[in-house]
């Protein structure tokens, strides 16, 4: 497994190093007043890179420049033309070349690494799952390769991670690259997200405990999985509920920690005992926190002296 993680952590870095580039071709063109950025979405998209292309190769005419527009695009010609109207000087269409050029060196080196990851997924044995089903409507991601890695991590894990929210081939790929494929070595979820820093650490003295803050590790696993709840945070899901609640009960740094070790538990049993991942729903949460909280409303009642009755229900009783 090794092998793979230096593969992966070196694809890492290549994206990271092209993406700095990415910054200095905008700059480059920021300086030049040419506002690509505000009207393309992405500029290492075709049509970003098309222009950026045409404006190297000595192309300095808007209209010409906004005919490389995607059908797709939200912005129509006029709008681009005019946001490409620039003072195009010299020294920075320079700088705008090279960074090109180290951007395009970078995208052939990810290219290459990705070919080996490719080569290297083949020599691992298959690990077959009968009742599972690989989930294909999932839209390719920025960065992904262009090999079928779902295909290659769902034939040695037997597993689907991406029926996990927040969950992708990338994220997926760079859990399972840092923490192998067999999981014996952390005896429960306990043991994994504690490894990973995403459990309390409690300091305790003299039989009291003073501190229960997670310990600071340097860990690309538990980056993937925070990077994860980020976007499990967004989504329709029960997880989605789940973390929007801390957020507003313990602000988000802890509610990211708390969901991102929830996904690390529910990885930890998907690949360890085979549990398939069911979804079920923002309603089934809300309905399960509505049915805790009135447990503990009667409880407290109780405590009390008092009975706690619906107004349906006391209503009837008047009547």
């Amino acid at each position: 497994m090794c092998v793979l993680r230096s593969y992966v952590r070196q694809r890492a870095n290549l994206i990271e190093n092209a993406a700095k580039h990415t910054q200095r071709m905008q700059k480059a063109l920021i300086q030049m007043n040419i506002q690509l950025h505000k009207v393309i979405s992405d500029i290492n998209g075709v049509t970003g890179m098309k222009i950026i292309k045409a404006i190297i190769e000595g192309e300095r005419d808007p209209e010409k420049l906004a005919e490389f527009r995607s059908a797709n695009m939200k912005n129509d010609k006029p709008t681009i033309a005019k946001a490409l109207t620039g003072d195009y000087r010299e020294e920075h269409l320079f700088a705008l070349k090279q960074e090109y050029a180290a951007y395009t060196f970078f995208q052939e080196q990810i290219t290459e690494c990705d070919k080996s990851i490719e080569i290297y997924y083949k020599t691992f044995e298959t690990k077959s799952n009968e009742n599972g089903k690989l989930n294909k409507t999932r839209k390719k991601r920025k960065n992904s390769p262009d090999f079928a890695i779902d295909e290659d991590l769902y034939r040695i894990t037997g597993m689907d991670f991406t029926k996990v929210p927040g969950f992708d081939v990338l994220s997926i790929q760079t859990i399972i690259s840092e923490t192998g494929i067999n999981h014996n070595k952390w005896p429960t979820e306990k043991h994994f997200s504690s490894w990973l820093g995403l459990s309390p650490a409690n300091k305790i003295t003299g039989e009291k405990i003073i501190g229960t803050r997670t310990r600071k590790v340097v860990n690309r696993t538990a980056t993937a999985l925070r990077l994860a709840a980020h976007c499990v945070s967004r989504s329709n899901t029960a997880l989605g509920a789940y973390c929007r609640r801390l957020k507003k009960r313990l602000g988000i740094p802890k509610a990211i920690t708390a969901t991102a070790r929830k996904l690390a538990c529910i990885f930890y049993n998907m690949l360890k005992y085979g549990q398939e991942y069911v979804e079920k729903g923002i309603d089934y949460y809300e309905k399960l926190y509505q049915d805790r909280m009135m447990k503990n409303l009667s409880k407290k009642a109780r405590e009390f002296g008092y009975i706690l009755v619906k107004n349906d229900e006391l209503i009837e009783g008047v009547c």
